[in-house]
Parts: C-alpha cells; structure tokens; sequence
C-alpha cells in the first residue's frame, strides 16, 4: 500500500462513473487525499473533459472509502497503487490497469513469469485433466498460474498448480473478501495457505455482478506473459481473456483438448490424448485463426526457452497428438 497517498486510491476507485483509464488519470495526478477531497463533481469533470450524468459528491465518496479502509482492515486485506513501486509490473503497463490492486495473500513476484490458463465452468474430462495437469507440471518448475476461481478450467488449474507446488494466483470479478462460487471458499483457503493470492480491482464487500467478471478477465492475461485458453464454447468469457491477451501483446495458446473435436483421456507431465469435445467451439475457431495448440506444459517452457530438468520422452509427447 502506498501509505503517503492515504485513502486517494480509494476515494478515486469509489468516484462513481469513471472508466479505468479516467481513475488511472486521477490516480495520476493527485499526490494525496487532501487534494481530491477539495474538489467537486464540476471540477473533475473539467479534468476528464466530459459531463458525469450521474449526481454525487465528494463527501459521500470519501466516508465510503473510509469504510473501504476499515474493511480492509478487519479482514486483512491490503491494496496496491497504481503508482506504488510493488505494483505489478506487467499490469501496469495495459491500457486500463485498475488504480489499486485488492489482495489477499502475497502479490506474485515480478520477476517470476506467470502462465495464465483459462476456460470453460464445463469442461469437457479431457478439458479438465489436462488443465490440472498443465497446471501441475507449471508449478513443478515453480512457475504460478494465473486465473479466476471459477468452476471447470479454472479450478483445475489451480489444483494442479497447487499441486505443482507453486502459488497460484486468482483473480475475482468481486471483492477479495467475496469467494465466488462459494463452493470454491476451500481451495481460495489452500491458495492462501500456499503462498499464493487472490485478488481484485473490487474494494472489499463487492458483491459478484456479471458484468464485473469480463473487465476482471483483462487482468488475468495482463499479469501473464502469456494466456492458454483450454476449452471454451463460441461465447465463452475465456475468449474475451484471449482478446485482452492479443490486445495486450501476450501470447495467446489454446490447448489440443479445446482444439480438437470431442473428449479423451489424459496423459502425464502436462499432456493429453487428442479428442472430441462438444465445448470446444471458441478455441477450436482460435486454433483455426492460428493460434499455436499446446500439448503439454513443457509447450509453454519451449516457447518462452526455458529449460527444464523434467525432460519429457519425445516418443511420449507424439503418443497424445
């Protein structure tokens, strides 16, 4: 948390109406609280040089993020600036970052790549392994997943990661305080309990809405170097994170279970036997547009050239194609 700048962050994350590009401006400009809370709605819409239509003032924004602070506290949630140097680096650099960062946990270290790996809440069995499985092989090499909690692909790469013995990430389209589905609070315990994190652009309290899980997708490829979408049908939000990767310069892989057409059986380190899948619409159209199909975790490693000391059988690999 960037102590010096008090509640600001807070304050401009609670300004009602505002894009993430308009806060990060405001984030931007202002040094303290003490500046922000001298000003009316006129006076930021002349910053912003537009016409907020919607009535507030500066007072109720203010006792808001104060209460923001407190429930921070209580539940042991810090956050992160925009401008604060542990902010992280790769986020930073998007479009639209959120100007403070709310986690549970440990922010992930800069200099440790994160593999962000989404899909579809139904998988297909195939879809499912091979996830957990890439997950699991990502974590052995120390490498975090990055992904958003949810049921199917999500989940199981977290499992596998927190297998690996790494420290996944999740990211919410809620408050960090928020587990959503609740069926997922036990294994938002065990990323906590291993290092890992759960965090959100949502001041705590935030309760899940659905248009909050596609702008949290943005951050989910913008913290990894690169994004494996597994399986998704053609209206997935996993291909609004494709998107979001492709607009953000990351790498962008679909996994040969969602590229395929139908349902197999899972193979180790990483791997699974090709087959058909009746969810697979979005990532096999991805395939097809050319984007580069991953068959094992070791796939990721190659492509990013790091060398791993689990070597996998070339024979083995050709096996699951």
């Amino acid at each position: 948390m960037a102590k010096d700048r008090g509640l600001l962050d807070l304050i401009i994350t609670r300004i009602p109406g505002l894009t993430a590009l308009e806060r990060g401006v405001l984030c931007r400009k202002f040094e303290g609280e003490a500046e922000i809370t001298l000003l009316s709605k006129r006076d930021i819409e002349l910053i912003l040089d537009r016409p907020m239509p919607r009535l507030w003032d500066m007072d109720t924004v203010r006792i808001q993020a104060e209460k923001d602070a407190r429930g921070a506290q209580i539940r042991g949630i810090r956050w992160v600036s925009l401008v604060s140097p542990e902010y992280p680096p790769l986020l930073r650099e998007i479009y639209d970052p959120p100007v403070a960062l709310f986690y549970r946990g440990n922010l992930p270290d800069p200099e440790q790549p994160l593999a962000a790996v989404v899909g579809t809440r139904r998988p297909s069995p195939a879809a499912s392994a091979q996830a957990f499985d890439i997950g699991r092989f990502l974590g052995a090499q120390n490498i975090p997943v990055v992904s958003g909690l949810a049921l199917g692909i999500d989940a199981m790469a977290h499992r596998g990661n927190l297998e690996g013995g790494a420290p996944t990430i999740a990211v919410l389209g809620s408050g960090p305080d928020e587990v959503y589905p609740s069926s997922n609070r036990a294994l938002a315990r065990r990323i906590l309990e291993n290092g890992g994190a759960i965090l959100s652009e949502y001041p705590p309290g935030t309760s899940p809405r659905k248009w909050q899980f596609p702008a949290r997708n943005r951050i989910i490829s913008a913290l990894a170097r690169g994004t494996l979408i597994v399986e998704a049908p053609a209206k997935s939000g996993a291909l609004i994170t494709a998107q979001f990767a492709l607009e953000q310069g990351r790498d962008l892989w679909v996994a040969s279970s969602g590229a395929a057409v139908g349902a197999g059986n899972a193979g180790t380190s990483g791997t699974v036997r090709g087959g058909l899948s009746a969810y697979g619409e979005g990532t096999r159209k991805l395939a097809a547009d050319g984007a580069r199909i991953i068959y094992s975790g070791s796939d990721i490693l190659d492509e990013w050239g790091i060398r791993t000391p689990q070597i996998l059988n070339p024979k083995e690999k050709n096996l699951w194609q």
